[in-house]
């Protein structure tokens, strides 16, 4: 039983082929954008690599760099194929060409659907990644005199400031750790030595965090040490203040911003899949339209087209013992090439 058959007078035929053709050099532009959308999205996770700690969402932007790469070749030879479809001495050349191309496209195609739906999955994967790679820039914030950290404290800064956050969850993450390198200590201070003194780890750890916290909309002056003092300041109280800080945690912030990037790059990949899928159908359509005038002496009969000669259940059918029968094949070449040639040799003749 054919599947979705549709008739196509001649006329049609050449209005599909038209049609089909200006909508691929439109694909093929979708396609560039979608090129583009994957290598800013890569781009800007590569800038913020350092406070990550796994690349696993590195997937989106590769399948999108890879399919609209894809998508631009894919396009222009649909292109092609509705050119020579106007001519029909020109179109027989395509006849085996289309069905390895209508599965390669297909497959490829359906891989944007993929990069959508992993853009929300690995959103867990992404926060816990941050989550990682900032408590480890925080702790490595101090060492500007350690090869391989000496630009962690710049990143982290430059991070805090232009994301408009503190800490990894909020500012009291600073309170946790050492984050003024002992370089800067000064020992012979009784404050200094009481501190270090006072922590089991011998760490030097108050209660402030970098100027990088400092909220610059804040009426006023910024309070960066004794913040949980509220002696060390006048008229101020830290349960109740603003504190002057930004609230906010660069893990939040940064999951913010990059699910804000996909939820922006996923209709435009839904709407590069839709546009891709239309044109697959139509060039089939097109195809097995094209392949009814193929001998014939009146190239403007009425044919017929289809999306499969035969209905789903029969077509997974027999492809799946052609896949079968390509095993067997294979498994028998292999065999023979691993087995020895043995011959039986010839009787020599007896000598007296």
């Amino acid at each position: 039983m054919v599947l979705l058959k549709i008739k196509f007078p001649f006329q049609k035929r050449v209005r599909l082929a038209q049609g089909l053709w200006l909508l691929s050099w439109v694909a093929m532009f979708s396609g560039a954008i979608t090129f583009a959308m994957g290598v800013f999205l890569k781009t800007e996770l590569h800038r913020r690599s350092e406070v990550m700690h796994s690349m696993d969402i590195h997937i989106v932007p590769n399948l999108l760099m890879a399919v609209g790469l894809a998508s631009v070749g894919i396009n222009i030879c649909a292109g092609k194929v509705c050119q020579d479809s106007l001519d029909p001495s020109r179109f027989p050349r395509w006849k085996t060409f289309l069905p390895p191309f209508f599965c390669f496209s297909v497959f490829l195609t359906s891989l944007l659907l993929v990069a959508m739906i992993l853009s929300f999955a690995l959103q867990p994967s992404l926060e816990e990644s941050l989550k990682i790679g900032l408590k480890n820039g925080i702790r490595f914030y101090k060492d500007t005199d350690t090869p391989g950290r000496c630009f962690q404290k710049e990143t982290i800064d430059r991070l805090q400031i232009e994301f408009q956050c503190c800490g990894n969850t909020n500012y009291r993450d600073w309170f946790e750790v050492q984050w003024i390198s002992n370089r800067y200590l000064d020992f012979t201070s009784k404050e200094v030595k009481d501190r270090v003194r006072s922590n089991v780890d011998g760490r030097y750890l108050l209660d402030g965090v970098p100027f990088s916290c400092c909220n610059p909309a804040s009426p006023r002056p910024c309070i960066q040490y004794s913040l949980l003092d509220n002696y060390a300041h006048y008229n101020y109280e830290y349960q109740t203040e603003e504190l002057n800080l930004y609230n906010r945690g660069c893990r939040q912030a940064l999951v913010n911003y990059y699910m804000g990037l996909m939820n922006t790059i996923g209709p435009c990949v839904l709407f590069d899949f839709l546009l891709q899928m239309t044109i697959l159908v139509s060039l089939r359509y097109l195809q097995t339209a094209m392949e009814g005038v193929i001998g014939q002496e009146n190239v403007e009969i009425e044919t017929e087209g289809y999306i499969l000669e035969k209905g789903v259940k029969e077509t997974l059918l027999e492809t799946k013992e052609k896949m079968k029968k390509l095993l067997q094949f294979a498994q028998v070449g292999d065999a023979s090439a691993t087995t020895p040639e043995t011959q039986p040799e010839e009787e020599k003749p007896a000598t007296a």
